[in-house]
């Protein structure tokens, strides 16, 4: 295309350019007219891929190949290039075994934090998913009285050892401890006025906030105190006859030092036996055993709550416990009965995997042995640092017995964390694996670790990538070896 232009300091670059986006539109064109039919790669796809696809998932996966590959063109055509039917089928076959993964799969937490919330939690002991494993294959007595042959309450499978282990009179389990306290207030409060003291009015992980929940129950809330302090008095003075419920929440995720004071729960049982108004205490995290033994902080167990004359008390059932996803409400059995009846609970029970696993976790409690060896999430908070840096040096000796050439592995004391919204502050001393990549960045390497058919996750720190072997289960650790050692040998 030639240019008239005028202009002598213009026109030649004017006329460059437009030269330049002709080729460019030109080179756009010629790629779209040779990206293949969704047919023809059909076709070529079916007679290269020995598995048998559904034709309704390669049709889909081909148009997502296709459509991303012409943007690329429209986008940037001259970075683009032709490609060939080999290329294209290597393309395809990548994003043929992307989706033939599950989305939900099993992954390698060398992060350290111990009941992490976004990799699923406590982890579950060899008996309770052997427990699942039977009532997924076979039928079980989820609502049926196997004694008297007739209709059965799924709550009863577990509400005597509920009761047994924490001292209760009565016990209920919904799917997790949101629902465990929406559940709580809209029965005893909904309508009518809940207190709480304002340092308590936490938020935790998912944006759950405790003055949303009771608005959604139906519940007024009433804060009393300042943030950082709240006197029994305050309680008192809030009370009118419009009141019907008093309310502990535990902070979980956050702590506040220094010139701060709050309301005990046996203060506050005391105010709810003079004025006749339940108390309910939110425990979070909830934990049955002092594991101030151990090293860590002390923390009040559910035993001591119940036991202080609260008259409900609600906790997760997947942090400190160490058991399944689920809200656990405990306390006394006339509260616990108008609970059962409110017709929301229908809605927050919780089905058959979660009560098998629960009664197997619920069994260890009956001894403090048992549960410390038995439970996972128990056995990984305890474990002593020195047997931790065994784990780091199993690995070291496997991953040094290979030429990695100028690729660092060595192993560094670190701390962990309790992770779960529990003991926020508080950290656990730890042993780690550290891996500082010599020909790619740190953050490619941790990107290539996330993105291996079991993923290792792990965390990057002063340029060097650290696996924190607390929560590197045993048979990881061959794992996370071979992946280090292929990489670097690769």
């Amino acid at each position: 295309m030639i240019v008239e232009y005028h202009s002598a300091s213009g026109c030649r670059c004017l006329t460059i350019n437009i030269i330049i986006f002709t080729n460019i539109m030109e080179k756009k064109n010629a790629l779209l007219k040779l990206l293949p039919k969704v047919d023809e790669a059909m076709a070529m796809l079916e007679a290269e891929i020995a598995e048998k696809i559904p034709k309704a998932l390669l049709k889909k996966i081909i148009r997502q190949c296709i459509g991303e590959q012409r943007q690329a063109i429209l986008d940037s055509p001259e970075s683009c290039s032709e490609l060939s039917n080999s290329q294209w089928l290597q393309l395809f076959s990548e994003r043929i075994k992307e989706a033939a993964r599950d989305n939900l799969r099993r992954v390698i937490n060398g992060t350290g934090v111990v009941i992490h919330t976004n990799l699923g939690r406590s982890l579950l002991s060899e008996e309770s998913t052997r427990q699942l494993l039977q009532c997924s294959k076979h039928y079980t007595n989820l609502e049926f009285d196997l004694a008297s042959g007739k209709r059965g309450s799924r709550y009863s499978l577990v509400e005597e050892m509920l009761c047994d282990v924490t001292g209760a009179e009565a016990g209920l389990v919904v799917n997790n401890n949101a629902a465990a306290v929406l559940l709580v207030i809209d029965t005893l409060a909904s309508g009518k006025e809940a207190i709480v003291s304002r340092g308590e009015l936490v938020e935790i992980g998912g944006s759950f906030r405790i003055p949303d929940v009771m608005a959604k129950s139906g519940a007024t809330l009433v804060e009393v105190g300042a943030t950082n302090r709240t006197h029994f008095e305050d309680y008192e003075r809030a009370i009118t006859e419009n009141t019907a419920l008093m309310m502990k929440v535990h902070t979980s995720n956050f702590r506040m030092l220094g010139f701060t004071k709050e309301v005990a729960t046996e203060e506050l049982v005391t105010l709810s036996q003079e004025y006749a108004i339940p108390v309910m205490e939110d425990l979070g995290s909830g934990c049955f055993l002092d594991l101030s033994p151990f090293g860590l902080p002390r923390e009040r167990t559910v035993q001591e709550v119940v036991e202080a004359g609260t008259d409900v008390v609600t906790f997760s059932g997947d942090k400190l416990l160490g058991g399944p996803q689920c809200g656990l409400i405990v306390g006394k059995k006339e509260v616990i009965d108008q609970i059962k009846k409110n017709p929301l609970n229908r809605a927050l029970r919780i089905d058959k995997f979660t009560l098998a696993s629960l009664e197997s976790v619920l069994r260890n409690y009956y001894s403090i042995e048992d549960a410390l060896q038995n439970i996972p999430t128990l056995a990984m908070l305890i474990i002593r640092p020195e047997d931790i840096r065994k784990k780091a040096n199993r690995i070291l000796r496997k991953v040094r017995r290979h030429d990695i050439g100028e690729n660092q592995v060595h192993i560094q004391e670190t701390v962990s964390q309790t992770g779960g919204g529990a003991i926020p502050e508080y950290g656990l001393a730890s042993w780690a694996v550290q891996i500082t990549p010599a020909h790619v960045s740190v953050n490619r390497f941790e990107r290539d670790m996330r993105s291996r058919n079991i993923p290792i996750i792990g965390r990057i720190e002063n340029e060097h990538f650290i696996l924190d072997c607390r929560t590197l289960l045993d048979e990881d650790i061959d794992h996370v070896s071979a992946a280090i050692i292929h990489y670097f040998r690769s």
